[in-house]
């Protein structure tokens, strides 16, 4: 499995380099990596790392004399589609984005001050693209493919490791109301109550 992979990746790897992700759709990269759709967020995902270091002290733990509960790190694949971005949210850890393959992402960071930032996921380095981006602990973000693309295949590292209770999801509603000067981008990177996100 991991020579079928490692093929796989280096073909993908070949027909980029000539121009394009034609050989490969999102379905067969779902397929492939056995991706499973993130609840919430919206796209794609597999844990691919959890430590077996659960000896990480997090500030809360320590304040409130617990017994540390968060492990080192965590890993995992991350693919969006047009149809399926990731919708605003904020996480308790450091988050470590990596771009392996497929089109340009679009990243929305929003801090607690309300200061945004946009950032171009995606190999093209001389065009201002970033392969690696760092998300801080409790920063809102949100990732879509930029206009035309077909896919991003990326991965994200977590530390201390992720768990799904330290997940929060940013509502429309309450988005618009914190951060009202970013409408138009906080719409994009949103959805209704009753929308799918897969």
């Amino acid at each position: 499995m991991k020579l079928f992979l490692t093929l796989a990746f280096c073909l993908l790897g070949a027909a980029q380099a000539m121009g394009g992700t034609e050989m490969m759709t999102a379905q067969e990269v779902i397929q492939m990596l056995d991706l499973k759709p993130l609840p919430e967020e919206g796209g794609y995902y597999r844990e691919t790392y959890r430590s077996s270091d659960s000896g990480v002290a997090t500030r809360a733990s320590i304040k409130d004399n617990l017994i540390p509960k968060r492990i080192a790190s965590t890993a995992i694949y991350y693919l969006v589609t047009p149809e399926s971005f990731s919708a605003l949210h904020r996480v308790k850890s450091d988050e470590i984005f990596h771009f392996y393959a497929g089109d340009a992402v679009e990243m929305l960071q929003i801090n607690e001050a309300g200061e945004a930032q946009y950032i171009t996921i995606g190999s093209n380095i001389v065009n201002g693209e970033v392969p690696q981006v760092l998300v801080e602990k409790g920063i809102w973000q949100g990732t879509r493919l930029k206009a035309g693309g077909r896919w991003a295949l990326m991965g994200t590292t977590v530390a201390p490791g992720f768990e799904f209770e330290d997940f929060e999801t940013g509502e429309r509603a309450q988005m618009l109301e914190l951060f009202p000067q970013h409408r138009e981008d906080i719409i994009r990177f949103t959805r209704e109550p009753h929308e799918k996100a897969h």
